[in-house]
């Protein structure tokens, strides 16, 4: 891919972007399907009440950052891998079509742009497939970043890491997308007056343009440059 040319005068170098339901809509579907799916995990595979799956799934994620993560906190033992291939390998991925107007949004930003979601790489790359956004990307920080695996040991503490899960939103989650990709954390979009739960507002991400004008402040002339590029380009999942 092309790139744009970048300058140390940008008031930002580097974007972080959640995936989902901010990259397409919540109205997709998406995001209900995936939970469904994980209420049928916890129900077959894990064999919680019936009664009692809808609210606990709820409540783990909005105390852990994901139902996952909650699950292993109570103690709940399963496989990473088959639990992301049941939640997501049954996702009904034909409904994400792709967005042309949000590939040359993104590609007018002159900025690093890397993708940070809880999700597994292969959800993620599914996803941005789906949405022809492959090649806007630098790479990607998700489920196999935060949380790589360990080797085999007795050690309680290795024990102890390898049960629990580092997601979003927690402070050490973000401490660790700043490491992982080499980022100043002063140079993020922000604002002077805080609000509860966040910054900045967008009813869509096709919004940006206008919320955040200050992305593209001090760009020069690569600030309003569209990129054509190929995107069949491989997304690299950057490694801890």
């Amino acid at each position: 891919m092309e790139s744009v040319a970048r300058s140390d005068s940008l008031k930002f170098d580097c974007l972080l972007f959640d995936m989902d339901d901010t990259l397409y809509p919540l109205s997709s579907g998406v995001n209900l399907a995936c939970r469904k799916n994980i209420q049928e995990y916890m129900l077959h595979h894990l064999n919680i009440e019936e009664t009692e799956v809808p609210k606990m799934c709820l409540d783990l994620y909005r105390e852990y950052g994901t139902t996952m993560a909650g699950l292993k906190e109570l103690g709940y033992e399963f496989d990473n891998d088959k639990f992301h291939e049941f939640v997501h390998g049954r996702l009904p991925y034909e409904v994400l079509k792709p967005d042309p107007l949000l590939r040359n949004l993104l590609l007018s930003m002159p900025q690093r742009k890397i993708i940070f979601t809880n999700g597994d790489k292969a959800h993620a790359i599914r996803v941005l497939s789906r949405l022809g956004l492959g090649d806007c990307f630098e790479g990607i920080i998700c489920f196999e970043t935060l949380n790589p695996p360990l080797e085999d040991t007795t050690d309680d503490e290795a024990a102890s890491r390898r049960s629990r899960i580092l997601c979003k939103p927690s402070l050490e989650a973000m401490e660790a997308a700043i490491r992982i990709a080499n980022l100043d954390p002063n140079k993020t979009v922000g604002s002077s007056t805080l609000v509860a739960g966040a910054d900045h507002a967008l009813r869509s991400i096709h919004n940006i343009r206008e919320a955040l004008p200050q992305i593209w402040e001090e760009g020069g002339e690569y600030s309003q440059q569209i990129i054509q590029s190929n995107n069949a380009a491989e997304l690299t999942v950057v490694q801890a």
